[in-house]
């Protein structure tokens, strides 16, 4: 998909609602700009705690971690290997 805009007189740019709806970027979301060579690449952000909680859950304790306790888990492994 190619769609061109025009920027505005403030830098801003308009994202296309096609594309907003493509990658679930709604009101007040926030999107990450990265640059690559002369490109730029458009993302929404992703919650990065909500998925390191969802992802170091506990199921058969039916405890998630805490970012604290990741962190500690984390440290502690790197302290182990290196």
């Amino acid at each position: 998909m190619r769609i061109v805009r025009d920027v505005g007189e403030k830098g801003q740019v308009v994202i296309p609602k096609d594309i907003r709806d493509m990658l679930g970027i709604n009101n007040g979301k926030k999107v990450v700009f990265e640059v690559r060579d002369n490109e730029v690449l458009l993302k929404k952000e992703e919650d990065t705690e909500k998925f390191l909680e969802d992802l170091f859950s506990l199921p058969k304790l039916k405890k998630r971690l805490t970012t604290k306790e990741l962190k500690k888990i984390l440290d502690e492994e790197y302290e182990r290997v290196y």
